[in-house]
């Protein structure tokens, strides 16, 4: 597949009803004064750089070059980079055992148990990726990080599924150059429950200089981070704020912006959802208990240098997708921060 972005294969995979406003006079695809056809998107606003993590568009099938397109698309000018695509790209070995389809909504697949026998062949592929990745070239990821980089979109953080407790030492090196390759400074992972994992990524991260960003759900608290914190100094937060807020309870609109600026320090990346406090339900930015704004503005007006992450969880409205919805928690912050 070509690196370069070609408008017309553009404009086949974006929704039809989107293309009118891609081509409008004040859209990314209009010429500029240098002239040239295809603009950069910008979502960097009041000094805040707002992002997303590309498991927002995991309604919409895509490989790495539809990926770039759907952040042009959704004016991202920055990302937290799933591994999937980057890893395909790459030549990781094919998975044997079909996924089930995402729902239209972008919830999560409904996976039914494994057999026997596919438990099996789920035990011979992860073998062979771990393979895979002890001796992959890191020329895929640069290529991938330079094409990114032309279409004016920052790689600042890279989730592969490689920083588990049963990947190997070979497999979290892996994660890590690949993540330098790209252009980012930080991996994220799901917090561990063992603190012997965390001791383990964050002696890894300083070896690499590349930092660990930990995400947690409804376990979150104001101290679940301590003890990786104290472990290395390349252990950070992955910070959530729509799961903080669900947890109810302690965890207030008060103790959130108190933790962040307790943290900023040692936050690398801010995914942002807009939940309810009681947990239950996940909605469009603006009606939910996420304090959203009152987040915006303590990044930009302390200057705090924390990538804010759109994270798409809520149901995607009938006749939308995935990119408009990005598009518009972006003009939401946008409004925000300008």
């Amino acid at each position: 597949m070509k690196n370069e972005i070609s408008r017309r294969g553009f404009m086949s995979i974006i929704p039809a009803a989107a293309v009118g406003v891609l081509l409008s006079k004040n859209s990314i695809f209009a010429k500029n004064a240098n002239g040239p056809e295809l603009g950069k998107p910008n979502s960097k606003f009041g000094g805040v750089q707002v992002g997303v993590i590309t498991y927002s568009f995991r309604s919409m099938p895509h490989d790495i070059d539809q990926l770039l397109q759907f952040c042009v698309a959704s004016n991202i000018s920055a990302i937290e980079m799933m591994g999937d695509p980057a890893e395909t790209f790459a030549g990781k070995p094919i998975n044997p055992i079909k996924m089930p389809p995402i729902p239209p909504k972008g919830g999560q697949p409904q996976r039914p148990p494994l057999t026997d026998e596919q438990k099996k062949e789920m035990a011979d592929y992860n073998r062979r990726v771990a393979e895979w990745r002890a001796t992959a070239s890191m020329d895929k990821f640069v290529e991938i990080g330079k094409k990114f980089k032309e279409a004016g979109i920052t790689i600042y953080a890279f989730k592969p599924n490689a920083f588990g407790a049963n990947n190997t030492d070979a497999e979290i090196e892996y994660g890590m150059k690949a993540a330098k390759a790209l252009g980012a400074t930080s991996v994220t992972v799901e917090i561990p429950t063992d603190t012997n994992q965390t001791k383990r990524l964050g002696d890894f991260g300083s070896k690499h200089k590349v930092y660990v960003g930990y995400h947690a759900h409804l376990q979150a608290n104001d101290t679940l981070w301590d003890t990786a914190l104290a472990q290395s100094p390349y252990n950070s937060l992955n910070l959530d704020c729509g799961h903080y807020i669900a947890v109810g309870g302690k965890n207030t609109k008060e103790s959130l912006l108190a933790l962040i600026e307790a943290k900023h320090d040692r936050i690398t990346s801010m995914h942002m959802k807009d939940r309810t406090a009681d947990g239950k339900n996940n909605l469009s930015w603006g009606q939910g208990d996420t304090p959203i704004k009152d987040i915006l503005l303590l990044v930009k007006n302390k200057k705090y240098p924390i990538p804010v992450t759109v994270e798409l969880e809520y149901d995607i409205p009938e006749g939308s997708d995935a990119v408009k919805e990005v598009a518009k928690c972006v003009e939401y912050a946008k409004k925000i921060l300008v």
